[in-house]
């Protein structure tokens, strides 16, 4: 993802033209395929270099966490996060990756939440505390960021961390969580009496093993 988007933005500068026209243009057929170009298109270096670091951390994480969703996620999340852009839009162009990341760190964040598996929570913690501060941008605090792309993206990665089903690890049960566990049967509790005390078992004892030793003699030595 972060060599697609540096290499688009190398191609710009290389070739002397600008890709903007390729991003999301709201309600309007021709802007139906910025829903697959506009994550791919920035307009500056700064936009480019704010969206670089979250894009590597969090597919990195969502490759790590969730290996076998990861592509799924992906793929719908920027289908789905563009498509909600286009509807939803001002009448402008909408460019940048920032759609995707919040894809990313909403379903991240609600995956752990919905889960209850205690990595995961981690995982959604860490992201909070993170990127907490990206929550304000899915409202319209400034005129020059597609708060719209932002809000899609939020709203479309809450919708795949609840339908997007992800395997987790069942956790480990002891012998005495078993249904058919026997206290009597146990060797470790066969050590302690009725009120927790611990008593020595008589030790069993070892066969002794006996070993004949025979020796015999050399033959004296006799002259010629």
């Amino acid at each position: 993802m972060v060599l697609l988007i540096w290499t688009v933005f190398w191609l710009e500068l290389e070739l002397g033209v600008s890709y903007n026209s390729f991003g999301i243009k709201p309600r309007t057929l021709v802007g139906l395929r910025g829903v697959v170009f506009s994550p791919f298109i920035h307009g500056s270096l700064s936009h480019l270099y704010n969206n670089t670091l979250p894009l590597a951390i969090l597919t990195l994480a969502l490759a790590y966490f969730y290996k076998g969703n990861a592509v799924k996620v992906l793929l719908y999340g920027l289908l789905f996060s563009g498509l909600l852009t286009w509807a939803i839009g001002r009448d402008s162009y909408h460019i940048g990756a920032s759609g995707i990341i919040y894809v990313l760190a909403s379903f991240i964040f609600f995956k752990g939440v919905f889960t209850k598996y205690y990595r995961l929570i981690a995982l959604s913690l860490a992201t909070v505390f993170i990127y907490g501060g990206l929550l304000w941008y899915i409202f319209p605090v400034e005129e020059n960021i597609s708060w719209e792309g932002h809000l899609s993206g939020f709203i479309t990665g809450l919708i795949l961390a609840k339908i997007v089903k992800t395997p987790i690890p069942k956790p480990k049960k002891y012998a005495w969580e078993a249904e058919d566990y026997n206290e009597e049967e146990d060797d470790f509790l066969k050590h302690f009496d009725e009120h927790g005390n611990f008593i020595e078992l008589p030790k069993e004892e070892e066969p002794q093993i006996k070993i004949n030793y025979q020796y015999k003699k050399d033959p004296p030595e006799t002259g010629n």
